[in-house]
């Protein structure tokens, strides 16, 4: 392995091919874009179906963001050779350790994983590929896997890319100039994991509203949910504190103001989250379509596990969160269902 200033040297070329592994919602979406803009990209996928219709009929994406097709390399991973410099990593919080240890012997020796994922999963990528070989990324867009071939671009989201470890470096900067080529607005920093942090209390609802069997705007909009909305951001809120991290802000959520418990800000942050999910034509959360519609397993465990660990290491409690996590599982197994009487068991919690 490189030592770690040349390792962060590395990426002047601005033109690296790029490997997207993980060719879903977040990987196709992005990946989609970078072709469209010229660039080299090999998309990975564990779906032979997904795959082979990437191959046959390339990738279209949908929507009302924008709308095109676009030619596209694709492999499953074990018909990956070779040595890639870059490889945004985009798959489900629960798949990334196996995600990593497959795309390993493919990574160049001065290459980087970005993690374009939701949760906070660079420890573990770091853990199998070296602290200086991972760049964290935080995304918020919104977007679905439809069917084979075809994902759904529902609205703009923010991006947010930056090391780990705070510095700026100029394989940073050049990864950020590529991430501007899917979103303009993307935002380089020097605390990606304030940006991490905050996502994590505002996924929360998302994960609840899917227990809920609500929309998000429904979910942000009616008071039955209101007292577990505040309870689980306030959770995760009050384990980031107790770390010493700062959650940013971003689409209008204001974790400051859920923080302090300051009611005329989270009115407003509401009030601005409600307008920028109105927007959108992703009516429900990723995690409700992996319940209702795809029937499979979720990542809020292994989303909302880091938030516990760091929670018990300072002594917050988190009943909420344990509570969603239980009963999370219980859908997945179908032992309950979806709707009003699962988010029950939430709200007891909550009053």
């Amino acid at each position: 392995m490189t030592d770690k200033k040349t390792q962060k040297q590395t990426g002047n070329d601005k033109a690296l091919p790029v490997v997207i592994w993980g060719s879903g919602a977040i990987g196709g979406t992005i990946g989609a874009a970078l072709v469209r803009a010229g660039r080299e990209v090999l998309f990975v996928d564990s779906s032979k179906e997904h795959v082979e219709r990437m191959r046959s009929g390339g990738l279209r994406i949908s929507g009302p963001v924008e709308s095109f097709a676009c030619s596209t390399k694709a492999v499953t991973p074990d018909e990956m050779t070779g040595q890639w410099p870059l490889i945004l990593l985009a798959v489900k919080a629960h798949h990334t350790e196996s995600a990593t240890q497959q795309l390993l012997p493919f990574l160049r020796s001065d290459g980087v994983v970005v993690s374009c994922q939701n949760g906070m999963n660079e420890t573990v990528i770091a853990d199998i590929v070296g602290k200086d070989r991972v760049i964290g990324a935080f995304v918020n867009f919104l977007a679905d896997y439809i069917e084979p071939g075809e994902i759904h671009y529902g609205g703009r989201g923010a991006v947010v890319v930056g090391e780990t470890d705070g510095t700026m470096s100029d394989r940073v900067r050049d990864i950020h100039q590529t991430l501007r080529l899917f979103e303009p607005e993307a935002v380089l920093t020097e605390d990606i994991f304030g940006y991490l942090w905050g996502k994590a209390a505002y996924g929360t609802l998302l994960k609840t509203s899917a227990i809920a069997d609500a929309s998000i705007l429904d979910y942000l909009t009616d008071q039955t949910y209101r007292s577990v909305l505040l309870g689980m951001i306030q959770e995760v809120l009050a384990a980031a504190k107790a770390e010493g991290a700062s959650p940013k802000p971003f689409n209008g959520f204001e974790p400051a103001a859920f923080l302090a418990n300051d009611k005329a800000g989270i009115a407003q942050s509401l009030d601005a989250l409600r307008a920028y999910n109105a927007v959108s034509t992703k009516t429900h959360s990723g995690v409700w379509r992996d319940l209702v519609k795809r029937k499979r397993q979720t990542d809020v465990v292994a989303q909302l596990n880091p938030v516990r660990t760091v929670a018990r290491q300072h002594g917050v409690a988190t009943p909420l969160i344990d509570q969603l996590i239980e009963l999370v599982e219980d859908v997945e197994t179908g032992r309950r269902q979806v709707g009003a009487k699962t988010f029950a068991a939430l709200s007891e919690v909550a009053s």
